[in-house]
């Protein structure tokens, strides 16, 4: 068993802040400079609210269009991965927007792999709350596809460990492009299943 014995603390930066506001056009979300974060998730994102209905990602917990608690808030991905998962793709760039993403950060070394329960407490008092890696899909890859045509397929495969993850918004306050962010990953262990 690994466990970390302390809080371990590392200091990031607030790149981009993104919103989708028109859910049934498609993903992609469009660039502000600021937003309040509230305890139902970020103002006028359409993922924002307390509550959600279960999707596919947690079919094996509940019958798909259960009302359950709302802990994917907030999308979260890091300049770094975008980078690599372009150059795996074999293009120029990776915009978050394409991705529906809410924000855009760098400094968090492996930011897809941060655990559960790491807090991101940013500069203007929000703070949010890892829930779990967002796994990709195939759906930035239709939004891709208008931007670089024929590549919108190499998405998914690229992305595997590197799409971000999704948080909740457990501090309410401000988030501003430019914010710095601390980042406190909790102690972790492996919990093994007893046989």
């Amino acid at each position: 068993m690994v466990m970390a014995r302390h809080l371990k603390k590392l200091d990031a930066r607030t790149e981009v802040i993104l919103v989708n506001s028109t859910p049934a056009e498609d993903l992609s979300s469009s660039r502000i400079t600021s937003v309040k974060a509230s305890y139902a998730g970020l103002e006028g994102e359409s993922h924002s609210g307390l509550v959600r209905s279960s999707c596919v990602r947690v079919r094996h917990q509940y019958p798909q269009g259960t009302e359950i608690r709302n802990t994917r808030q907030v999308s979260i991905v890091s300049a770094e991965e975008l980078a690599t998962i372009a150059d795996t793709m074999g293009i120029a760039e990776l915009k978050p927007e394409w991705l529906g993403a809410n924000l855009l950060v760098s400094g968090i070394p492996n930011f897809s792999q941060i655990p559960p329960s790491t807090r991101m407490i940013f500069a203007g008092g929000a703070s949010l709350v890892v829930d779990l890696e967002n796994s990709p899909c195939k759906y930035p890859g239709e939004i891709i596809d208008r931007h670089h045509p024929g590549f919108g397929n190499l998405f998914a495969k690229a992305a595997v460990g590197r799409r971000g993850v999704t948080a909740w918004v457990e501090r309410e306050g401000n988030i501003n492009a430019g914010d710095s962010i601390q980042l406190y990953v909790p102690p972790q262990r492996i919990y093994a299943i007893p046989a």
